[in-house]
Order: C-alpha cells, then structure tokens, then sequence
C-alpha cells in the first residue's frame, strides 16, 4: 500500500515539474486590438494586415503575419489578433467596399477607397506611401492602437 502511495506522488510530480518546464520554455504572446474609425459606409468591410517587417508593407503580404477583415456595422470597427510575439508591427486597414480584399487606385496608384495606417502618418502627393518606420509600434503587451480611415490624400 505504501509503494503505490509513493509512487502516485512521484508520477504526479513528474507530471507536474513537465508541464511547468513546458509553460516556462513557452515563448510570451501578446494581443493587438485594433479600432478603425471614420468609417463613412454601412456595407463591405474593413481589411486589416499586420506587418511585421518592413518589405512589401503597406500593399504587399511580403512581411505580412496576421490579417483579415471584418464587417462594418457602424462608423467604427474593433478586431484583435492574437498570437502575436513581442517586437515592432505596423498596420494597413482598407475600406473594402468591392469585396476583393485590396486597397483600388485609380491610374496615378491615388486609392478610391478608404484606408488607414497605423500611427496616421500623412499621405499625400509630397511624401507618397509612408514607410513602416513611419506607421510601426512596439508590441511587448497587450496593445490597443486607433486608426483614422482617409478618403483622400492629406493636403
């Protein structure tokens, strides 16, 4: 009776120190929560990219780690990715009005539909497509960031 009592604890502590060594070696995940506001439609929906690196951002998924869209149901609109590992992020929304999930521009790549970045750096004809230095942030904890839609180039 005593053995099988010694050993049910040391099969419990075995258990117990292996899944402690498996929450310690985890690597720390964090939440980004981001809210789109100035949304001017009620239909469609709004895009969202992660970028965790400075190639192909804002417009192609080259650096891309996490996107999707969601539904617009007022003149805002929250979504939060998980999972994310701690370091530097920038973020492009679009106002997906057609469905097609991308950022249209008209001949001169001038966007006709809404969109935003992260930080709302300016955008117009003099500074053209900002940088991701321009737009990125630090992600060490739980981050929640705004963005404002644009409908046009800034002045």
């Amino acid at each position: 009776m005593l053995k099988i009592s010694h050993l049910r604890h040391l099969f419990l502590a075995t258990l117990l120190s292996i899944s402690c060594s498996q929450v310690a070696n985890a690597e720390p995940t964090t939440k980004l929560t981001i809210s789109v506001n100035g949304i001017r439609h009620q239909k469609g929906e709004i895009c969202f990219r992660v970028f965790g690196g400075e190639k192909g951002f804002p417009m192609k998924s080259t650096s891309e780690v996490q996107s999707g869209c969601a539904k617009i149901v007022g003149n805002s609109v929250t979504k939060t990715f998980s999972g994310l590992k701690p370091g530097t992020y920038a973020v492009a929304v679009v106002d997906d009005q057609n469905g097609d999930r991308k950022l249209n521009t008209d001949f001169f790549g001038i966007p006709k539909e809404g969109f935003g970045l992260s930080k709302n750096p300016t955008v117009s004809m003099l500074t053209g497509t900002p940088k991701f230095r321009d737009a990125s942030f630090a992600v060490n904890k739980n981050t929640k960031i705004d963005i404002f839609l644009k409908y046009s180039l800034d002045p």
